[in-house]
């Protein structure tokens, strides 16, 4: 199929290139990287899952979650309410 299509002039030049080095034609060059660009472009970017660590938190020696309104005041200070 032939069609006009712009080409960015640092992206034309790199395709130049590689079409010299690898000794091919400019077309074969372009269509191989169009080729695989699209392959990537169209397959979703894989996201790592974020995960945490849990770690055991505990209480400082002395509170207790038995008394829940006394463990606030000392945790937010008596001048808190």
């Amino acid at each position: 199929m032939r069609t006009t299509l712009t080409i960015d002039e640092d992206v034309a030049e790199k395709a130049k290139m590689a079409a010299r080095t690898l000794g091919r034609p400019f077309k074969q060059v372009v269509n191989e990287a169009l080729r695989i660009g699209l392959a990537q472009v169209a397959q979703p970017a894989k996201v790592k899952p974020y995960r945490t660590r849990p770690h055991p938190m505990g209480l400082r020696p002395g509170l207790s979650l038995d008394n829940i309104q006394e463990l606030l005041a000392q945790g937010e200070g008596e001048d808190a309410r």
